[in-house]
């Protein structure tokens, strides 16, 4: 099965600091040699976003972030894993390798 593991950003400073990196590196290689690996990365700043809403006659292009928060999706991690459980230990590393909250979902 495969989950969706969201890094979610909450202090106003950079995204990662080099030893942050450094760890994600090596969380990184760990998930790819075990077998958990699909698909990684980090997302820019919430202010480079534009959001999109095409339910009415004409597309509405809006700058920025859809919401106003204090915490934002700053990369992921989409992984395998033969359950919740397995998922959710792989989060827990990712969450200390990356030194923010992580949050898993499985895809339907």
């Amino acid at each position: 099965m495969q989950y969706l593991l969201s890094v979610i950003h909450d202090r106003p400073d950079v995204l990662a600091v080099p030893e942050e990196q450094a760890a994600i590196d090596v969380f990184n290689d760990r998930l790819q040699k075990d077998g958990h690996w699909v698909f990684a990365g980090g997302l820019a700043v919430p202010d480079t976003a534009t959001v999109i809403d095409n339910r009415g006659e004409e597309p509405l292009f809006t700058d920025g972030p859809f919401v106003e928060s204090k915490e934002f999706l700053a990369g992921f991690w989409i992984i395998e894993a033969p359950d919740l459980d397995v998922a959710l230990e792989l989060a827990a590393e990712g969450s200390k390798r990356c030194n923010r909250k992580v949050e898993v979902r499985p895809f339907l």
